[in-house]
């Protein structure tokens, strides 16, 4: 099982946004470097603007950034596409044999440890930020 790619592209979608000096940044001209929808697109877009981390306006072309990269963090990202909630990154097989001592104990054995590893990754994205993605990426537009 996978973070939802959702994450990965939103991180993109705010990236072009950051990188889009010239124009306005569509969902037609993202879906063209996502190689996705426009829908999808929008989707992703008015998430990120629930959340805070984006501008847009009803009947008008485009969205800007609500913060400057500096202020967005990753973890902000993840959080606000639902990439995984709160201690649902790793699942536990539903109903194993409460008649096998293994089956009836092993999520009280995994739990924690998958609960640390969860917070130990958003303790990770916390730490990077937007503006730390947009310099890894050469300036082309």
């Amino acid at each position: 099982m996978n973070i939802s790619t959702r994450f990965a592209v939103a991180i993109h979608i705010l990236t072009l946004i950051d990188s889009n000096k010239e124009g306005k940044s569509t969902s037609e001209w993202i879906a063209g470097s996502v190689n996705t929808n426009p829908v999808v697109i929008r989707r992703l877009t008015g998430m990120l603007h629930k959340a805070g981390l984006v501008e847009v306006r009803p009947g008008v072309a485009g969205a800007k950034l609500a913060h400057s990269p500096g202020e967005i963090t990753l973890l902000q990202i993840y959080r606000a596409v639902n990439a995984a909630e709160a201690d649902t990154l790793f699942s536990v097989h539903e109903h194993p044999n409460p008649d096998c001592p293994v089956g009836k104990n092993i999520a009280g054995a995994i739990v924690p440890v998958f609960s640390l590893a969860q917070q130990a990754l958003e303790n990770v994205l916390q730490g990077v930020t937007l503006d730390q993605i947009v310099n890894q990426i050469p300036a082309s537009l």
